[in-house]
């Protein structure tokens, strides 16, 4: 796990290796292990290095192979590349490291973009070739790892995260007005390639990028992800799935143990953490380290789940480790939470990741997770509603979208009023090939949008802000494929994820499959109040944060009824417009 960077320069000069390494010392928390720069001509190349699967210097970066005319830096972790190195052994490669970086490298001079279907893991990635002078960009699947991209006629900068790229300067602090709707209403989801910056973009996920030095460009989708059963699973009752999917994830569990020591578990006590608790001991994995963080109830609402995650904790004998944060440490953290964050996140649980991946970074290195398996099986409440919707759009959008069209117009200034892009991508979304049960297509928006730009961000986000390598086993593509094949009314029964629940029960203790659905709550942010609600208001009145965003009549309407202004998803509407000044406060815009 690392964080990556370069420049390519288009107009014949070289390019500017001052601003690669300011680039690439902004991504230090990526990777506090070691950095290099290297620069050849047009390109200049920056990486940080978190020492996991390898610790030889030999797989230090950037990688420079001579012979091959080749030059790479690469971020993430590829879990199949043993087998990938023997093929290419068998090729006539000969290798001088032992980790997956040179596997990278040398499988790309053989097969090029033909490589990256053959890569299990999460990965973003830039090659330089030397002798055709053009730079190869790409992404993983459902986008793990980040790829942040900022262009002008002279030159193209990349790096692991926007902050980063602001670093390297020469980037102008305007909004796009798209992303901005795209945040007011799809619950802060902006979906590739936009940002809230309109100077930056984020190489979509499944996609590589090739760019000569001339400027020339060339983008490609090189994965998607379909549903509907095979032929040879039309016949597949719930005991087949179950057994298909418990024998899947044992596998993307057992293959991110690869090269990695002292591994521990975010366990939240909800069944997808619990099910990792329980296959990693089940593989034999002893002494397993156990993290679950909780904080003060507020509004009625409960602010820990220690009861189902200790549960977990003696029922397998973990080295456990309780964390629990008063609202006093909320708000001195918050600042800190949001300068790690690429792009503005309103999710409650952004917080609780920091704070928690902070402690976790002073027990171990790598900690697997279970994001990812509600998008993949159903596990949210605005599925069933789509269970034989006539309009599937207009489901969702009630289910999900934080604002009507009208009342976003109403919340931001005339200057940001437009076209309902939000809805129409989400429309367009919906028609697209590939999904015909409404369920369907709610789960593949979700699973290969909702998901990258929301959890998938904030769990790489906040983990790397300390260093940690956080990895995702329901996100291994193979798993995420056969998901897909899974029909709905597999997943929809007793609340949701119901082929995964049972699962679970031949794994881990029923007590946690059976309860209330759960997260990792910060009631505080949703229910204001207190200190918090204090520094709400100073947030949104304060002449100093005027940007001229929003409206100062809906703020006003917002903040005389703090604790009633709710989305469809239960998050505070008023938290939404100060944390969008927060984000833009620390990355300093």
């Amino acid at each position: 796990m690392c964080g990556i960077s370069g420049e390519l320069r288009f107009d014949k000069r070289p390019a500017d290796l001052a601003a690669v390494e300011r680039i690439t010392h902004q991504l230090t928390s990526r990777g506090p292990d070691a950095w290099g720069v290297h620069a050849r001509g047009p390109i200049a190349l920056g990486h940080r290095r978190l020492k996991i699967m390898d610790l030889a210097e030999a797989s230090g970066q950037p990688m420079v192979d001579s012979d091959l005319g080749l030059d790479l830096v690469f971020n993430g972790a590829i879990y199949n590349y043993p087998e990938l190195r023997d093929e290419l052994q068998s090729l006539g490669y000969r290798f001088f490291s032992d980790g997956d970086t040179e596997v990278l490298l040398k499988g790309y001079h053989a097969w090029g973009e033909a490589l990256l279907p053959r890569l299990n893991g999460m990965f973003a990635f830039a090659i330089w070739e030397r002798d055709r002078q053009r730079l190869f960009l790409a992404r993983d699947r459902l986008g793990v790892k980040p790829l942040y991209l900022t262009r002008n006629g002279h030159r193209l900068r990349f790096a692991s995260s926007l902050p980063a790229l602001l670093a390297g300067g020469d980037i102008g602090a305007a909004l796009d007005p798209v992303a901005l709707d795209h945040y007011l209403n799809f619950h802060a989801v902006v979906p590739a390639p936009r940002t809230l910056l309109a100077e930056v973009e984020k190489l979509p996920p499944a996609t590589w990028l090739r760019v000569g030095a001339d400027g020339e460009r060339e983008q490609r989708t090189w994965w998607r992800l379909d549903y509907g059963p095979r032929d040879d699973e039309r016949g597949f009752g719930l005991t087949e799935w179950r057994d298909t999917l418990l024998e899947s994830l044992r596998a993307a569990v057992a293959i991110r143990q690869r090269a990695a020591v002292d591994v521990g578990v975010l366990l939240s006590g909800g069944v997808d953490s619990s099910l990792l608790v329980g296959l990693l001991r089940e593989a034999g994995v002893e002494n397993l380290p156990t993290f679950s963080i909780g904080f003060q109830d507020a509004g009625g609402e409960r602010g820990d789940e220690f009861r189902y995650s200790d549960l977990i904790a003696r029922h397998y004998a973990t080295r456990h480790h309780q964390l629990r944060i008063d609202e006093r440490e909320i708000i001195e953290q918050l600042p800190a939470a949001f300068r790690a964050m690429s792009e503005p996140m309103v999710s409650h649980d952004c917080i609780a990741f920091y704070l928690l991946s902070r402690e976790v970074a002073r027990h171990c290195k790598v900690v697997q997770s279970g994001q990812g398996a509600d998008e993949l099986f159903a596990g949210y409440h605005w599925y069933p509603a789509l269970e034989g919707a006539s309009d599937p759009y207009a489901a969702y959008r009630a289910a999900f979208f934080d604002r009507t069209h009208a009342e976003y117009l109403a919340t931001v200034q005339p200057k940001w009023h437009g076209e309902d892009h939000a809805g129409a991508f989400v429309r367009e979304h919906f028609a697209r090939p590939g999904a015909q049960d409404p369920v369907d297509k709610a789960l593949r928006l979700d699973s290969t949008v909702m998901l990258v730009e929301d959890p998938v961000k904030r769990v790489d986000n906040m983990t790397m802000a300390w260093g940690l390598e956080a990895r995702t086993p329901f996100l291994d593509y193979r798993l995420v494929e056969l998901s897909a094949r899974i029909p709905p009314r597999f997943k929809l029964p007793g609340g949701g994820k119901h082929v995964l629940k049972e699962a679970a029960r031949l794994v881990i203790p029923a007590a946690v499959i059976d309860r209330p659905k759960g997260y990792f709550p910060v009631p505080g942010l949703k229910h204001l109040q207190g200190a918090t609600l204090d520094w709400v208001r100073e947030l949104l009145l304060d002449p100093s944060q005027d940007r001229g965003l929003f409206d100062p009549g809906e703020v006003d309407r917002l903040l005389s009824d703090p604790q009633g202004q709710l989305t469809p998803l239960r998050g505070s509407k008023l938290w939404q417009l100060a944390a969008l000044n927060l984000w833009l406060n620390e990355q300093g815009l």
